[in-house]
């Protein structure tokens, strides 16, 4: 009997992690057992999955620049990734305070409403509100400060130091290129063996994906808060998913009309990549698939999808700056406030901003929206009124990250003669024992 293709697999293991989660919520020990029983298996599985993160990133980017011809073949590739990372982040803040302005949720929250989810998550709000007080307090040069570490072993030794992980690897790559190729041959040669052991360690990994995510979604059921919380915020929710959708439909249109590929090719492709993403809601957990995914799958070349990939995973937030301008006039809305066009303006530029710096882990757009917020005198305690949804609409807006970055990267390769076809044509053909 044929097995299932793992992102089958994947989807399986979430809705039976949600039905147990749900089956469990229903016992008063049930939420002890997954609690200490069922979401270790899923730390351990983001934790195995974060764990070559940086090696990763170490090895394919500093073999894509290194197999570069000259530096301006990279100029040429980093100015059309970031120009169209941040092109796709302003189409993004766009949809949302188009849909956030037609929908209105927050003018449907009752007073009683409010005063509840104030109260229940003020605690959460006020450490996400002092996180964001020191970064306000940097000078205006500081995000190009922390983009070169003084210790590169100390900057691989935390995740959210992603960005100094790639301007290392850059700077490395750059240095090879302009040695001898004699020389650079048995450093290359080095991170090339690196990339392959890397890329069999992911292997191995995604085998357990449908229990890691069974054991994630399973938690995050059993530890959610009343649903009497969440109904009172269904407009709120389905607003951004819907600003979320019309962003996948975005992306769509892009593939199809400048690189000519079919939807159906370039969403089955990426899918696995979307479901791990919705599952750990983390860019950075799921960068080693993504890159996988995108270069065997959708045939763009190694060099390029080493390049633009793991610099989308920190720098293109296209789901969370689409959900930062969202809440931000939703909290708006529900203090009765009427934000003006110049402050709407300034959320597109803030949340584009702040999309650009924020760490691909969970929550981490949460922090950077107290600075939306501070930005357009919306008071930052509203962030209490949206805690009771952050984490399901977070892995949400994850998988429209990843979908994002993995439709940069055709396009780049389209435009420089680099997407070709497919290395594995079924996933059962790159993964015989999943």
């Amino acid at each position: 009997m044929r097995k299932l293709a793992l992102h089958w697999q994947i989807l399986l293991g979430m809705i039976f992690g949600v039905l147990f989660g749900l089956l469990c919520s229903q016992f008063t020990w049930g939420q002890s057992l997954v609690i200490d029983w069922i979401k270790p298996f899923g730390t351990i599985f983001i934790n195995s999955l974060k764990l070559i993160a940086v090696p990763l990133i170490l090895a394919s980017l500093i073999k894509g620049v290194s197999d570069l011809k000259n530096i301006a073949q990279l100029s040429s590739m980093g100015g059309r990734t970031i120009g169209m990372y941040l092109f796709t982040t302003l189409i993004a803040v766009t949809i949302g305070l188009t849909v956030v302005n037609v929908i209105k949720p927050g003018e449907t929250l009752s007073e009683s409403t409010r005063t509840e989810l104030l109260a229940a998550y003020a605690n959460d709000a006020a450490a996400k509100q002092s996180v964001a007080a020191a970064q306000k307090e940097a000078g205006p040069l500081q995000a190009l400060v922390d983009l070169v570490p003084s210790n590169i072993f100390h900057a691989m030794g935390d995740n959210a130091n992603m960005l100094q992980v790639i301007f290392f690897a850059l700077f490395f790559g750059i240095g090879l290129v302009f040695i001898p190729k004699e020389k650079a041959k048995a450093v290359k040669d080095f991170f090339d063996a690196l990339n392959e052991v890397i890329l069999k360690l992911i292997d191995l990994i995604m085998i357990a994906a449908p229990f890691g995510v069974f054991a994630l979604l399973a938690a995050l059921i059993a530890e959610a808060p009343s649903v009497d919380l969440f109904r009172a915020l269904g407009l709120y929710t389905l607003t951004v998913l819907l600003g979320l959708l019309l962003m996948i439909v975005f992306y769509l249109f892009l593939v199809r009309i400048f690189t000519g590929k079919k939807i159906g090719f370039f969403l089955k492709g990426i899918s696995p990549a979307q479901l791990l993403a919705f599952s750990t809601s983390s860019s950075a957990a799921t960068l080693p698939v993504t890159m996988e995914r995108v270069h065997e799958h959708l045939g763009v070349e190694e060099d390029v999808s080493s390049f633009v990939l793991p610099i989308g995973a920190t720098i293109n937030m296209d789901g969370t700056s689409l959900y930062q301008a969202v809440a931000a006039v939703f909290i708006a809305q529900a203090f009765g406030m009427d934000l003006s066009l110049s402050a709407q303006l300034g959320i597109i530029a803030t949340a584009t901003l702040a999309s650009i710096g924020s760490a691909a882990v969970p929550g981490a757009g949460m922090v950077m929206l107290v600075i939306v917020l501070a930005q357009a005198g919306i008071p930052e305690a509203g962030l209490a009124l949206i805690f009771a949804v952050d984490r399901p609409l977070d892995m949400c807006r994850t998988s429209v990250n990843v979908t994002g970055d993995a439709s940069v990267s055709m396009l780049v390769a389209k435009w420089l003669g680099k997407l070709g076809s497919p290395k594995v044509k079924n996933w059962d053909d790159n993964y015989p024992n999943s």
